[in-house]
């Protein structure tokens, strides 16, 4: 049977209580697997694995309960081994790299920051800081509203303000909060967000970055952002046992 991986830890770390429930129905029992000084955190896989609400909650429960005894390196959600001496396999392969990663996040923690536009703050700001949007603007309701041209144009012009806007904005978010982190990490682009980033802080500080947060939020009221933390710091990871013989 396939092995599903929770996440990764130093060979000392305590073990997770016995018979703590991890993913699939009815839930399987977490076990551990050893290899390269280290232990992965691992039950057996569901022959169909899909990102159920109990499933997600599960795998982010056996990581709170392991992370209360010490550093452990997150897998995201669907890594799947083909079994468990595929696992050992690449703790004992990638075991340089996974201690480098553990004394790296050591009393680490990931917050994810999203930001998107107002639609309605954002046109005003752009009309505000554009003369000639706003002299479109007047020639059409000179005209009466103007012709389809003129309407499509003005369309065309406020579409590209918005989208300059969108970039300028992605860029002062990421610059207002990048000194308060050790490290960012970038998401694929998503419908709807101008950015999407992971930030990398010590817990013991995190309050920083939150206040900064919430002075770019007041110094922008046409942007709409996102706070989601403290996450344990999946983005930071950089790979898996999976990239060692998964299913």
């Amino acid at each position: 049977m396939s092995t599903y991986v929770y996440g990764i830890a130093d060979a000392g770390h305590p073990s997770l209580p016995e018979g703590m429930e991890g993913i699939g129905s009815p839930a399987l029992i977490t076990r551990t697997v050893s290899g390269g000084g280290l232990l992965a955190l691992v039950s057996d896989a569901p022959e169909s694995l899909r990102p159920k609400r109990r499933d997600l909650l599960a795998h982010q429960n056996v990581l709170a309960e392991a992370g209360g005894g010490g550093t452990v390196l997150p897998m995201r959600f669907g890594s799947v081994a083909a079994d468990d001496s595929a696992v050992a396999a690449a703790l004992d392969e990638r075991s340089e790299h996974y201690h480098e990663r553990l004394t790296a996040l050591r009393d680490r923690v990931e917050y994810n920051i999203k930001a998107q536009h107002d639609e309605e703050a954002v046109l005003h700001a752009v009309m505000a800081e554009n003369t000639e949007l706003r002299a479109l603007v007047s020639r059409n309701q000179g005209a009466g509203g103007g012709s389809h041209e003129d309407k499509l144009r003005l369309g065309e012009a406020v579409a590209a303000a918005v989208q300059h806007r969108e970039g300028l904005d992605a860029a002062a978010a990421r610059a207002t909060l990048e000194p308060h982190a050790e490290a960012i990490s970038a998401a694929p682009d998503s419908t709807g967000w101008i950015t999407n980033l992971s930030f990398l802080v010590d817990r013991t500080s995190s309050e920083h970055l939150l206040e900064a947060v919430e002075d770019f939020r007041q110094a922008n009221p046409h942007m709409v952002l996102r706070v989601n933390g403290p996450l344990p710091p999946y983005s930071f990871v950089d790979s898996t046992p999976a990239t060692a013989g998964t299913g």
